[in-house]
């Protein structure tokens, strides 16, 4: 059942009072295929940057995010391998690695479905996983601000485009920046359009540029996605963060 249907079904269970929170909150809070962004792998330091744009986490954060603190996060889900490498740096220094960060990510299944939470919410719909923590999981940035996760190839639902939720912190716990990642356009089409795990799902219906999230700052949250549906695909995308 498509996920306009599910939400349809929430509102008549749960009320508009609800609903409407869970909308807000998918707002803004104030980048064989390959496709590029400006904020891709960046091993060097250029001393001139800016912080990442901040948006929000919900409403499908990580409940515990310090207890799945691990590098493979894919627990057999379904999709094609997709292997996340996401830099760190402190524009506080230059621009440079911020060794010691803990970074938290988290995304949906192939068919647009996160962990933890179930029916009764929007969008869930017969369906129960508060018990599961798939697709979500810990590192900590290497001397290079680098860290590195398995997982697979993200779907979507109905209002977002593709994206993966980033979480920030310093070596103490103190959280830097919530963002998003995005993914290139064509990159999306090909893994739903042929691979078996995504074709009966089909394109997702929100673009980038009309997403609510990156529709004004697509240029610093688009990754660099390499790869092929046969051989598994490799996002790199650099955070920028004030440290």
């Amino acid at each position: 059942m498509e996920r306009k249907l599910f939400l349809k079904n929430s509102l008549a269970t749960l009320g508009l009072a609800i609903i409407a929170p869970l909308a807000k909150s998918c707002r803004k809070d104030n980048d064989t295929t390959t496709a590029a962004a400006t904020t891709g792998e960046d091993t060097g330091s250029s001393g001139s940057c800016s912080v990442t744009p901040t948006e929000t986490a919900g409403p499908y954060p990580t409940k515990s995010p310090s207890s799945y603190v691990r590098s493979n996060i894919a627990d057999g889900q379904a999709g094609v391998p997709l292997t996340v490498k996401i830099y760190i740096r402190n524009t506080n220094n230059s621009c440079n690695a911020l060794s010691g960060a803990l970074v938290d990510i988290w995304h949906c299944t192939a068919l647009g479905y996160y962990s933890e939470y179930t029916t009764g919410q929007a969008g869930y719909s017969g369906v129960d996983y508060t018990n599961s923590h798939f697709l979500r999981g810990r590192q900590t940035t290497d001397t290079d601000g680098l860290v590195t996760f398995t997982s697979i190839f993200p779907g979507w639902y109905s209002g977002r485009a593709p994206h993966i939720h980033v979480h920030v912190y310093n070596a103490g716990g103190t959280s830097l920046l919530v963002t998003q990642i995005a993914f290139p356009a064509e990159v999306c089409d090909t893994v739903y359009t042929t691979a078996d795990d995504y074709k009966a799902h089909g394109r997702q219906d929100t673009a980038n540029t009309a997403d609510m999230v990156f529709s004004d700052s697509l240029s610093n949250e688009l990754a660099t996605v390499t790869g092929s549906v046969a051989e598994g695909y490799t996002l790199t995308h650099t955070v920028y963060v004030s440290a």
